[in-house]
């Protein structure tokens, strides 16, 4: 099983794994799968604009930084019972609008998510590759 040699809560490169084997353990393991390609991605604004696209978050999405953490933990956990999860952001831009402080800030979100998700002993592994 592919999930249980990766560590439940963490944010990590996706170096080792092909995305259809992390969608295929999800589905095993009844998570939820999240996958946002960013590769047509420049700035900030896009890329928050194409993952709340791609993770189908409501309309009210203030497309920043802490939205998307409310997105990812309290809207989330409101709606009961959650499995766990399996969030795939594959080519994260690299370039002058979107910078490496930028990257951070974004990954720092999801890594907040896995703690709170960890805090409930709920499984939240993000993986993320750059352009």
């Amino acid at each position: 099983m592919l999930l249980q040699t990766v560590r439940p809560n963490i944010v990590q490169a996706i170096r080792a794994y092909r995305v259809d084997d992390l969608m295929r353990a999800a589905g095993e393991t009844g998570q939820h799968f999240l996958y946002a390609n960013l590769g047509q991605a420049q700035s900030k604004q896009d890329v928050l604009e194409q993952i709340a696209l791609a993770f189908t978050f409501p309309q009210h999405f203030g497309k920043n930084l802490d939205a998307l953490y409310d997105c990812m933990t309290d809207l989330v956990n409101k709606a009961g019972q959650q499995p766990g999860f399996v969030v795939v952001l594959e080519q994260l831009p690299d370039g002058p609008r979107f910078d490496r402080e930028a990257r951070e800030q974004l990954l720092d979100v999801f890594r907040e998510a896995a703690d709170f998700w960890g805090e409930r002993r709920i499984p939240f592994r993000c993986f993320y590759s750059f352009q």
